[in-house]
This record gives structure tokens, C-alpha cells and sequence, in this order.
């Protein structure tokens, strides 16, 4: 029986559909730096300056200062403010910065700020990451002060982890876990795992990459499911997302790989060391996937890097695609972006996946290991969709896609049949 569960297959589909949700970051610019409201004579800069002590009492793990911002009379806010920087504490924070993108007059001296929270945990991240934050305030006293009312993230942002819990951190040799509700015996086992996927990984993608990976663990699926923004019932089963931004020419903020603590624990050792190498994968080929890559090529190359180390068969890794093949249902053409949606039944998705897979192994087997990786650049440095697999296949694989998808039914009933 094979190793790998709907599971995990499911978890890919979410991928994509969470590619993306971390936003693209600036440089570190000061809160203080926004033009006057001409309604409200209140400035960006005066919001600013309390954010800005804000950002230093978290850098300084200063609760009184932190606290000293807040409106004395939001009892409530004050003390889920406390906890929240208490569960901030062991997270290795590089910057912390808050920038304000506009000020609304609310009337009766408060105000609602939107602002863009931007910090980078040490060591990990290149550029800083991006949280949009909606901030009220509220200006009380002869001196005119304002403090800070609520913070709450804006609309379709997804929550930070340390909203949620205490943060636990495990550091790895290649690896950062942090944790929300979850045993130190368990991150530290994730990290270990985690640590032999970089190097996996490294062995089989050339380019220049971090090295290293953050993954998140929170307490449940519905605690992922926040920290994606999405409905937890498109996480129930899955055992690890990637998020990310394509593209980026490796200037951005790095990946999370975040995972779904009950689906992922019930994988035995094998299921858990693929899905961490196959989201590392993500993780280290992002700058050179694009929105000219279709899914077949992102996944299966993840996949393909997961398994070429690995000792099971073609039928144990592709059971779904092995029946359909010995049954006489031999896919006709490789599979659409659409195979890898919501709406595709569990067999057919599983079939995707693995035709997916075997399509990267051809090209590895055929026309060689190099060859699959110039394969996958030249896909990704195409500046449109239409055309990109065709031209790759042309100038690296010197065949065509009718040659290809060919070939590869052939090879589907060689591995498979």
C-alpha cells in the first residue's frame, strides 16, 4: 500500500491557491513619513510617532512602554495587547516597523489609521514581511496624546501566529519552527525533518537559494486556516501549505511552510520527509516560478525532487494513476491547471498529481537531469502564459508538445502499466 495519503495530495491544491498570500514588502521606510489629512488636520506623522514607539517597545521587549501607548481606558485591549507581546518573545525578530498608508477623521478626536505592519525574523528573511493592520486611536489629555484603541488585521489578511498563542521556537541546523500549542518534542522533531529536506533540496535545485526554511505549527486546522485566511474547511486533511510570492528574483520575503499539525501527524516517517522536501522545493524554486508555470511543472517538479531519492516504486508513489492506466484509462493529454482545483474528486486530483510527477521524471530520465532544471527556468523567465511550455520545449528539449505529451503516455504505460 502506498505511503502517500489524499492527504498530502489534497495539501498541494491548497498550495496554489494560497501562493501569493503574502504581500510583496518595501524597504523599511519610517512610520512618521505621510502627508497631513486635509479633513482632519491630524497627520500621518502624529499616528506615526505612537506606532513608532510601538515598534521600539517590541524590538526592547519593553511591556511598560508598549503598554504606554495603548488608551489607559481600553481595559480589555490592554491586557490581550500584554499577552500578545508576551507570546512575541522568543521569536527572533530582525526589525519591526509600521508605515501608514492613510488616517480617517472617526470624529470626537479618534481616528482609524490603515497601516502596513513590516517585520523580518533574523537570519531568514530578506526583505521584510507585510501585514496590513486597520489601527484605531483615540486623543485624549491636555497634551493632546493619542493612543492606541484596537488593531485588528484588515480585510483579508491573514492572522500572525503570535495572535494565537505563545510562540514556541525550536531552531534547527536549517531550519526555524515556530509553534502555537504544540510540544517541544514535536517541533523539534519537525525541525529535524525540515533539516534533511534543505539539503534534499539543495542536492537537485543548482540556483543560488536561502538554504533554510521557516515553517509554521499551529495549535489546529482552523488555527492554519487563519493564518491563511481561508475557510478551515479547505485545510482539514492537509498536511502542509507553502506561502509565497512568485517571482520575486530572490529579493523577497521568504516562504512560510505552514502546517496542519493533525493531518501531517498522521504520516509515518516517510509521508512527512516527502511533504516537507516537496514544500522546501517550493520554497527554493520560487524566484524562478512565475505565473508563466502551470501547475503540472511546479508540482511535479516538487514532487519529482520529494521521490528521486526514495525507493518506492512508480505504482506504490502513483496508485490512482496505476489503476487507471492497467484498466485501459491512459490520460490523453497532460493535466490542466483545472485537475489541480477544489472541485476535482480525490482519484482524479491524486491522478493529476502523479501524472505530474512522472512528466518531470521523464524529462530527468530522457533528456537528463540539467535538462529538467533549464526546462523549468526557461518555463518561469517567460513573460506570458501562452506559449512559455511550448518555447521551453522547443530551445531545451528540442521537441514539441505533441512529441512530448506522446512520449509521455508511453512512458505512463512503461512505469505504470
Amino acid at each position: 500500500m502506498a505511503v502517500r495519503t489524499q492527504d498530502a495530495r489534497r495539501e498541494r491544491t491548497r498550495r496554489r491557491s494560497t501562493v501569493g498570500a503574502v504581500l510583496t514588502a518595501l524597504l523599511l521606510a519610517p512610520a512618521c513619513a505621510g502627508p497631513r489629512d486635509p479633513a482632519t488636520g491630524i497627520t500621518a506623522r502624529e499616528v506615526g510617532a505612537a506606532l513608532d514607539r510601538r515598534a521600539e517597545a517590541v524590538m526592547e521587549h519593553d511591556t511598560d512602554a508598549y503598554l504606554a501607548v495603548l488608551d489607559p481606558r481600553a481595559t480589555s485591549f490592554r491586557a490581550a495587547q500584554r499577552t500578545e507581546l508576551g507570546n512575541l518573545a522568543d521569536v527572533p525578530l530582525e526589525s519591526w516597523a509600521y508605515k501608514v498608508r492613510g488616517v480617517t477623521d472617526e470624529g470626537a478626536d479618534r481616528v482609524r489609521a490603515e497601516v502596513e505592519l513590516r517585520y523580518r525574523i533574523k537570519g531568514y528573511d530578506m526583505a521584510p514581511m507585510s501585514s496590513s493592520r486597520t489601527v484605531e486611536l483615540v486623543r485624549r489629555g491636555e497634551g493632546g496624546r493619542w493612543y492606541i484603541t484596537a488593531d485588528r488585521a484588515a480585510d483579508g489578511t491573514p492572522a500572525q501566529l503570535w495572535q494565537q498563542g505563545d510562540v514556541e521556537v525550536v531552531r534547527g541546523t536549517h531550519s526555524l519552527v515556530l509553534g502555537v500549542g504544540r510540544r517541544p518534542a514535536e517541533l523539534r522533531r519537525i525541525a529535524a525533518t525540515a533539516d534533511r529536506a534543505v539539503p534534499a533540496v539543495t542536492g537537485t535545485w543548482p540556483e543560488p537559494w536561502a538554504e533554510r526554511v521557516v515553517v509554521l505549527v499551529p495549535e489546529s486546522v482552523e488555527d492554519m486556516a487563519g493564518l491563511l485566511d481561508s475557510p478551515a474547511a479547505s485545510y482539514r486533511g492537509i498536511a502542509a501549505v507553502t506561502t509565497g510570492k512568485v517571482g520575486g528574483g530572490g529579493r523577497e520575503p521568504a516562504d512560510r511552510v505552514i502546517v496542519n499539525p493533525q493531518a501531517y501527524g498522521m504520516l509515518g516517517d516517510f509521508g512527512q520527509r516527502v511533504v516537507l522536501t516537496h514544500e522546501t522545493t517550493h520554497v527554493a524554486t520560487r524566484a524562478h516560478t512565475a505565473a508563466a508555470t502551470p501547475v503540472w511543472l511546479s508540482e511535479g517538479f516538487a514532487d519529482w525532487t520529494a521521490y528521486r531519492r526514495e525507493s518506492r516504486t512508480a505504482p506504490e508513489i502513483a496508485p490512482e494513476l496505476a489503476e487507471a492506466v492497467r484498466g485501459g484509462d491512459l490520460p490523453a493529454l497532460l493535466p490542466t491547471d483545472e485537475d489541480f482545483g477544489f472541485g476535482e474528486d480525490a482519484a482524479k486530483l491524486s491522478q493529476a498529481y502523479e501524472g505530474a510527477w512522472l512528466a518531470c521524471e521523464l524529462i530527468a530520465r530522457e533528456w537528463g537531469e540539467e535538462e529538467l532544471i533549464a526546462f523549468y527556468k526557461a518555463v518561469g523567465s517567460s513573460s506570458e502564459r501562452d506559449g512559455a511550455v511550448e518555447q521551453a520545449m522547443h530551445t531545451v528539449l528540442s521537441t514539441t508538445s505533441r512529441d512530448f505529451t506522446a512520449r509521455w503516455r508511453e512512458y505512463l504505460r512503461a512505469r505504470l502499466g
